[in-house]
């Protein structure tokens, strides 16, 4: 045996490309589940697809199972699917050797009750709104203009890229980013913790927030399953900081969105939501000052009318003092006659007591008998 010849091309196992492995499969699978009826929750359902179909999938606690619904199947059923709902599905299997994976292709589909995930979800909103934790009258307003935005999701993806440039975008600020698992078992323990974090932040080690946006993408219920646990809705009530819930799409929907003090369709609209847009309150300040000077400007000017016409009703300088001067020389000149008259009766008087000797040896002589 030539020792340089490889080990492998003398092995007597057939070859086969990926294609005919994935025919071959398809091929199995479909002759061996001809039609079969499953049973099992809805999950991923966001409505028929631009095309027409409807991709899902079917699962139960152990495995999942992709699904779709033609889009000419899909006009004719009399049950369109609902998110969380458990049905029973008719149709065939077969593979989609693109990915490779095995789905049921549903001809026809029937209601087979609440799924367990959306009743256990319906029994925990039921005793968490009996303690008064979705109660409107607890949630608090939003801060105008926030100096330190929190935000809790994971640091990698979309999510965090779109809330950061949207706010940089509309009134940059600082923004502090608390990195937490936004799917799987450990999610709402993460999320709680994270909670908790910011609000017992002194400012100094974490800059504390006036404001926290938890998000997520969309997925699945059970994709956002984390966000429904009991210990995140409770530390988003217990959080002493108002809380943003942006978890999923617009159409989802989970607990934290009910005790959040606010709920945003989206996380780009949680961004929308925490701050204003900066030219705007530019535009609005240049608008009010405007408006307060113009209206400073036309008090003085009425003022000053309204001084000019008090000025023209008052009498001049002339018209008031001409009556006191006259009166002031009319006394001048009866002060001078005065005067020279009781000079005159003085003097009169005078020269009568002018003593004569000859009035004086009378009066002696007069004293002496």
């Amino acid at each position: 045996m030539d020792r340089s010849e490889p080990r492998d091309s003398l092995s007597n196992v057939a070859e086969y490309s990926v294609s005919e492995i994935s025919v071959a499969l398809k091929r199995t699978v479909e002759d061996t589940f001809g039609h079969v009826r499953v049973r099992g929750e809805v999950s991923g359902y966001r409505g028929p697809h631009s095309s027409g179909h409807a991709y899902f999938a079917l699962k139960d606690d152990r495995a999942r199972l992709e699904a779709v619904v033609w889009r000419g199947t899909f006009s004719r059923l009399r049950f369109k699917p609902e998110e969380g709902m458990e049905v029973i599905a008719s149709g065939r299997l077969t593979t989609y050797p693109g990915s490779s994976k095995y789905q049921i292709v549903i001809d026809s589909l029937e209601p087979a009750g609440a799924g367990a995930l959306m009743a256990l979800l319906e029994e925990r909103k039921k005793a968490l709104a009996a303690e008064g934790l979705f109660d409107e009258a607890r949630k608090r307003p939003l801060p105008f203009m926030p100096r330190v935005i929190g935000v809790v999701t994971s640091p990698t993806g979309a999510v965090i890229r779109d809330i950061i440039h949207r706010i940089a975008d509309r009134f940059p600020v600082h923004v502090v980013v608390w990195p937490v698992r936004v799917q799987g078992e450990t999610t709402g323990a993460e999320v709680a913790a994270a909670l908790a974090g910011f609000d017992a932040a002194d400012g100094a080690a974490v800059p504390r927030p006036d404001l926290v946006i938890v998000a997520r993408g969309g997925g699945s219920l059970e994709d956002l399953w984390g966000f429904n646990d009991e210990a995140v809705v409770r530390a988003v009530a217990a959080c002493s900081i108002p809380v943003i819930s942006a978890v999923g799409h617009e159409t989802d929907w989970t607990l934290i969105d009910l005790v959040a003090d606010r709920r945003a369709p989206t996380p780009t609209g949680a961004a929308e939501m925490a701050v204003p847009v900066r030219a705007d309150l530019e535009a609005s300040l240049a608008r009010l000052g405007a408006r307060l000077k113009g209206a400073a400007s036309r008090s003085t000017d009425r003022k000053r009318e309204a001084l000019r016409a008090c000025a023209r009703a008052l009498p001049s300088a002339d018209q008031l003092l001409a009556l006191p001067r006259r009166r002031f020389d009319e006394a001048a000149g009866r002060l001078a006659r005065a005067l020279q008259t009781s000079t005159q009766r003085k003097r009169a008087e005078l020269n009568g007591l002018r003593l004569a000797p000859a009035a004086l040896a009378r009066r002696l002589t007069e004293a002496r008998r």
